[in-house]
């Protein structure tokens, strides 16, 4: 079975998708990361290519995109750093943090 082949605006990008994204790019993208090609109105697209079991991506890369995926990672960040705090140590680790 062929894979789906999409291509992704920032402006319709999913929450899953965002997460995937991120997943694969977690220090952003590289120039090396980027295709370019040319869309039907002649415009040059450029676009990070992304594969899943079942679909190939291609994201569409602007600076609004950036900043999305930027924010989601604070938001990952922050709620990782809030489940840190609110878990507690096993006892044995308590022990022989005292010793």
């Amino acid at each position: 079975m062929e894979k789906r082949r999409i291509i992704v605006d920032y402006k319709n990008i999913t929450s899953e998708q965002l997460s995937l994204i991120t997943d694969r790019y977690p220090e952003g993208f590289a120039p090396e990361d980027m295709i370019s090609f040319k869309n039907s109105k002649g415009e040059t697209v450029r676009a990070v290519p992304l594969e899943t079991s079942d679909t190939k991506y291609l994201f569409k890369v602007s600076i609004e995109m950036e900043r999305r995926m930027e924010a989601f990672m604070d938001e990952e960040d922050e709620r990782d750093a809030s489940a840190d705090d609110d878990a507690t140590p096993d006892e044995d680790v308590a022990e022989d943090l005292d010793d």
